[in-house]
C-alpha cells in the first residue's frame, strides 16, 4: 500500500499528542487523574468551577501543569478546565489603537521635527501572543516608536511632507515582519502630525513667497509680450483702413464717457477739415 499525504499528517498529530503526554510525566498524569476524580466526586458542585465562558471576541489559552494544552486557543463559548491543574489566559482579538506620542526626529537633511502617529493592530494567534512575548501590547508599542524614528530618520523633510502614505506603508511592512512571531497583524499605520520649528516655518514661507513672486513676474512678462503682439497686429489692420481708425477712436471716447461723467475735449478729424476747406475754395 502506497503512503498518502494523510499518513504523515496523522503521524505528526500522534507524535505531538505523545510528546504532550510524555511532557507532563507520570506525576503529572497522576495529578490530572486525581483532579478529574475530585470533579466527579463533587459533581455537580464542581461543575461551576470547571465551566468558563469565553466571549465572541476572546480566545482562551489553557495551561495544564504549566504546559499549553492545545496548539489552538479555545473559544468562543463554554470551555471545560480542571480546577486543580489547569489555568487559562484570555486574549482579546479586537483591533487595538496604539497612539504614538510626538517623537523628536532628525531628518536626513538635518531638520529637527516632531512627528506623532497611530497604529491599528489585532491579535490573530492567541497562543503566540501569550507564549512568545511577555507583554504583547507593550512590546508592539515600543517597537512602533522605534520603527517610526528609524524610518523617518532616512527621509528628507520634503519627502516626508509629500509622501506620508509611502512612509506609512514602509513602517507597516517593517512592523508586520517583526510582530508576525508574536501573533500580531498590523491593520493600518498613519502619521498624524508633523511639527516643524517656527524658524524653519519662516524660512519655508519666505522661500514659497519668493517662488510665487518669481512666477508672477514671469506670467506678467508673458502677458506683456502677448499684448504687444496683439497691438502690433491691430495697428497693421487699422493702418489699412483710416476710417476704421476713426471709428475705433470714437468708440473709445464713448466707452470713457459711459464709465465716467466728464467733459471730453478732442480735436476734429483732419479729413473733415480738409472737406470744409475744399468747399470754401470752390465757393
Amino acid at each position: 500500500m502506497e503512503p498518502t499525504e494523510e499518513t504523515p499528517k496523522k503521524n505528526n498529530i500522534e507524535h505531538l499528542i505523545a510528546d504532550r503526554r510524555e511532557g507532563i510525566g507520570v506525576c503529572g498524569w497522576i495529578l490530572v487523574s486525581i483532579s478529574f476524580l475530585l470533579v466527579l466526586i463533587t459533581f455537580p458542585i464542581s461543575i461551576w468551577a470547571c465551566i468558563k465562558v469565553v466571549r465572541e471576541y476572546e480566545r482562551a489559552v489553557v495551561f495544564r501543569l504549566g504546559r499549553i494544552l492545545s496548539k489552538k486557543a479555545k473559544g468562543p463559548g463554554l470551555i471545560l478546565i480542571l480546577p486543580c491543574t489547569d489555568t487559562f489566559i484570555k486574549v482579546d482579538l479586537r483591533t487595538v489603537t496604539c497612539n504614538i506620542p510626538p517623537q523628536e526626529i532628525l531628518t536626513k537633511d538635518a531638520v529637527t521635527i516632531q512627528v506623532d502617529g497611530v497604529v491599528y493592530y489585532r491579535i490573530h494567534s492567541a497562543v503566540c501572543a501569550v507564549a512568545n512575548v511577555n507583554n504583547v501590547h507593550s512590546a508592539t508599542f515600543l517597537l512602533a516608536q522605534t520603527t517610526l524614528r528609524n524610518v523617518l530618520g532616512t527621509q528628507t523633510l520634503a519627502q516626508l511632507l509629500a509622501g506620508r502614505e509611502e512612509v506609512a506603508h514602509s513602517i507597516q511592512a517593517i512592523l508586520d515582519s517583526a510582530t508576525e512571531q508574536w501573533g500580531i497583524k498590523l491593520a493600518r499605520v498613519e502619521i498624524k502630525d508633523v511639527r516643524i520649528p517656527v524658524a524653519m516655518q519662516r524660512v519655508m514661507a519666505a522661500e514659497a513667497e519668493t517662488t510665487r513672486q518669481a512666477r508672477a513676474k514671469v506670467v506678467a512678462a508673458e502677458g506683456e509680450m502677448n499684448a504687444s503682439k496683439a497691438l502690433k497686429q491691430a495697428s497693421m489692420v487699422l493702418a489699412e483702413s483710416p476710417a476704421g481708425l476713426q471709428l475705433r477712436y470714437l468708440q473709445t471716447l464713448t466707452t470713457v464717457a459711459t464709465e465716467n461723467n466728464s467733459t471730453i475735449v478732442f480735436p476734429l478729424p483732419i479729413n473733415l477739415l480738409d472737406g470744409f476747406g475744399w468747399k470754401n475754395r470752390g465757393g
